[in-house]
């Protein structure tokens, strides 16, 4: 989720368990488009401000190249998984996967979801925040990295793709996109990967890497920067060997933002093998429509959307920008720029959810809850038309933890209607 907006509302998911919820420069080869020169501009950190840090090399073990059960390329394994599912607010949660309400993560969830219709799991996970034995040296603790491991493992077990992430992780990454803090953070991102690579390196491709969640850039200067964290993520896990050798890794646009990626994402990092580099956006649009649940100053919520979906009762809540043209438009961005050159895009998160149980009941409910259906069968319909893999965003809302039971079958039908 987008945590420039969620960590405006993070007490109020912990406190009220909201439902919804280094090797920094290394060289950097050209990609197919010409670089777009923005001004640079400064940005505000949020949290605590990154200090200096050296840490230890964890990659204490390195392994000769293995690439058995390794054969796909980036563009291969793509074709082998189509709807994926995000375990939100779960391993990213403060205290582990309970913390934000979930319950534990079982195989037989595993299972429900891949008899709903999905192939690939998304794990949103945290490492450095409440889960490091060492936070002198960023030693991630052992218990945590197993656990982790053994829920990759309900997956893999069950033909389930899965994409494991540093997620939000308390800012550490995401909000500290800077020269100021580039050292510091590429210091912590190699000691992090190279533990979490080693731990899960036995897999095999059904297992991705991604390098972060959000990372906050919007600049020529911060996706320089971005550049210089996914290229140390390349390296550490490159160097502890295996199968980690040719895992397919996935490298988050700037701000995952289909214009951000468009415009400033010219460039790759290098790799010591080819075509093994997916890109990812995520998908909250228009936000009025998808996650908004308060007016604010600068605009309304949106309770109607696409052709055929405006209210005539409340037309002052009909969409009145993202619909169908400009989600095309921005997909196709992704399509020419990165899937026609041999280069899969994830779209790692996408939702809309419905309203209707708080104060917020749209008073045409019945086109409402048509106009979120619409949305999730158009999205998940363009979004694979133009090479993008769409993982959904879910907290437990939409498929019960506790007694694999479908709370909101719309929403199932919807995306899996996308699907076909």
């Amino acid at each position: 989720m987008n945590f420039k907006l969620f960590y405006k509302v993070l007490v109020v998911l912990v406190v009220n368990v909201v439902f919804f919820s280094c090797s920094g420069n290394d060289e950097i080869q050209d990609l197919i488009v010409a670089s777009d020169n923005g001004q640079s501009s400064t940005m505000t950190l949020r949290g605590k401000p990154v200090k200096p840090a050296s840490y230890p090399s964890y990659n204490t073990s390195p392994l000769p190249a293995d690439a058995t059960g390794m054969s796909s390329t980036a563009v291969q394994l793509a074709s082998k998984f189509r709807l994926g599912w995000n375990l939100g607010n779960t391993f990213e949660a403060p205290g582990g996967e309970t913390g934000w309400g979930s319950p534990v993560i079982t195989e037989d969830y595993i299972k429900f979801v891949k008899q709903q219709g999905f192939t690939a799991i998304r794990i949103p996970c945290a490492w450095n925040w409440y889960h490091l034995s060492n936070e002198a040296t960023a030693q991630i603790d052992p218990n945590w990295l197993n656990r982790v491991k053994e829920v990759i493992g309900y997956c893999v077990r069950n033909d389930m793709y899965v994409l494991l992430n540093i997620h939000w992780d308390g800012g550490w990454l995401e909000n500290n996109v800077t020269t100021t803090a580039q050292a510091s953070v590429n210091a912590k991102q190699k000691a992090l990967w190279e533990q979490i690579a080693t731990t899960m390196r036995d897999f095999d491709e059904h297992l991705m890497f991604a390098s972060a969640n959000e990372p906050n850039a919007s600049d020529a200067t911060q996706m320089s920067v971005l550049l210089s964290y996914h290229q140390t993520f390349v390296n550490a896990v490159r160097s502890t060997g295996g199968k980690n050798a040719y895992r397919v890794l996935v490298l988050q646009g700037p701000s995952t933002s289909t214009e951000h990626t468009y415009n400033l994402m010219n460039t790759l990092p290098t790799d010591t093998v080819t075509d093994r580099f997916m890109i990812e956006i995520h998908n909250y649009t228009p936000y009025q429509f998808t996650l908004m649940n308060s007016d604010a100053s600068w605009g309304n919520m949106f309770y109607y959307w696409g052709s055929g979906y405006h209210s005539t009762i409340e037309p002052e809540r009909n969409a009145t920008w993202g619909e169908e043209s400009y989600v095309e438009a921005e997909f196709q961005k992704m399509k020419t720029k990165f899937v026609d050159n041999g280069i899969p895009v994830i779209m790692g998160e996408y939702a809309a959810y419905r309203r209707g149980n708080s104060s917020n009941v749209p008073l045409d409910l019945a086109k409402h809850n048509d106009s979120v259906d619409y949305w999730l069968t158009f999205t998940t319909q363009r979004a694979l038309a133009n090479g993008i893999l769409p993982f959904f965003w879910d907290t437990g809302g939409i498929l019960d933890r506790s007694n694999y039971t479908v709370r909101d079958q719309r929403t199932i039908n919807a995306i899996v209607a996308g699907g076909q």
